[in-house]
């Protein structure tokens, strides 16, 4: 009988198994879902098309955004798309929500993106809850991109609410738009005044884990840390620089704003954080944090097997419902004043009817009157003859 070879002097081959792992990771793939949410004409589709070097979604005419207000409702938009690099592939999903703060009236232009998010997880847990569990539907979110508007003051109270509540559900990152309409001395002090808001608020935003045996990959993850929220600049456009060089950025009378440039944005500090060092770290956070806390949390108030209570409380029906109370009221109103010059009228009639009447009564009673006397006359008369 044939006996296996003695073990290596190098060990049992235990160690072997990140080798392993990773063999079965680049067969696999990844699959990487990111959230970008924001008011619209800050670049969010412009950044998305740079971050990942490709056209994942054209770019947005904004010249007829304002022929929808009447919809006053936030969209959610799903697009899909295979990258490849080095023979390693990734399924990436980017959630795009146009409609948001673009109005007026913003109450609760936030419950569609919340909503998102609850119910992929929620249909994940379905999904695990099912005998057949092989073929499942990930779209849970693993990164959430939340885009300010450069004011150079603060962050308004719709930034405040919405951030409040995608932190609790996702991993929030923000990032400060169009970093190129801000000098380097008001970016500076707003992303100090944002961070201060941040830490008030008790708002949660995603922390780059900082791992003690690295002393490199910790540094670089308080790197990350201490810029956030992130500047950025997106272009996809190539310019010429004053020195010959041809890069990604926005061309100005006053020179060049390189996007990939660290001096000029966070953009390169972005990448890093949501590709190159801590896409796993993200995905990891999304199952382990985020889900679980949401399956806890489901299961801590619904019974195994019991279907997830219907929400009535979507904006656009609760604006739907205003308007027909609101017309209801003013039809009620309106027939309600109706009813009351019928009655005046009514009355009013009633009256000149009465008074005729009484008018007939007096002319009869005068006639009957009359007659009398002359009866009275009459048979005077005829006892004088």
């Amino acid at each position: 009988m044939a006996s296996l070879p003695p073990p290596p002097s190098d060990g049992i081959g235990i160690a072997n198994l990140p080798n392993q792992r990773h063999k079965i990771v680049a067969k696999r793939g990844a699959h990487f879902t990111v959230m970008v949410v924001g008011e619209s004409g800050l670049g969010k589709t412009t950044l998305v098309n740079t971050l990942f070097s490709t056209e994942l979604s054209p770019p947005k005419s904004y010249s007829r955004r304002h022929h929808k207000q009447l919809d006053k409702l936030t969209e959610v938009e799903i697009i899909k798309a295979e990258l490849e690099e080095k023979q390693f592939k990734t399924k990436l999903t980017v959630i795009d929500t146009p409609g948001f703060g673009d109005y007026v009236n913003n109450r609760d232009s936030w419950a569609p993106i919340v909503d998102f998010i609850d119910d992929q997880h929620e249909a994940y847990m379905r999904q695990e809850q099912q005998p057949q569990r092989k073929d499942k539907i990930d779209l849970r979110v693993h990164a959430c991109l939340y885009f300010i508007r450069p004011t150079g003051h603060t962050l308004k109270p719709l930034d405040i609410e919405i951030m409040k509540r995608l932190g609790s559900r996702v991993n929030l990152i923000p990032v400060v738009a169009k970093a190129d309409t801000l000098t380097q001395n008001d970016l500076f002090t707003f992303k100090q005044r944002i961070r201060e808001v941040i830490q008030i608020q008790g708002i949660r935003i995603y922390q780059p884990p900082i791992e003690p045996d690295d002393e490199a990959a910790a540094e670089h993850a308080r790197i990350l840390s201490e810029a956030m929220p992130f500047s950025i600049i997106g272009s996809t456009e190539d310019v010429t620089t004053a020195d010959g060089r041809v890069v990604k950025g926005r061309e100005y009378l006053w020179g060049v704003a390189e996007v990939e440039n660290e001096n000029h944005c966070d953009f390169r500090k972005l990448r890093s954080l949501l590709i190159r060092t801590h896409m796993l770290d993200l995905i990891s956070t999304t199952e382990d944090l985020h889900y679980e806390n949401y399956r806890q949390g489901q299961m801590e108030t619904r019974k195994p097997g019991e279907s997830k209570p219907r929400k009535f409380e979507n904006p656009k029906f609760k604006e739907e419902e205003e308007q027909l109370r609101k017309r209801f009221t003013e039809q009620v109103k309106a027939e309600e004043a109706r009813f009351r010059q019928w009655e005046q009228h009514l009355i009013q009639e009633r009256d000149r009817l009465n008074k005729d009447l009484e008018l007939a009564h007096s002319a009869i009673k005068s006639l009957e009157a009359e007659l009398d006397n002359l009866q009275v006359g009459y048979g005077r008369g005829t006892n004088r003859r």
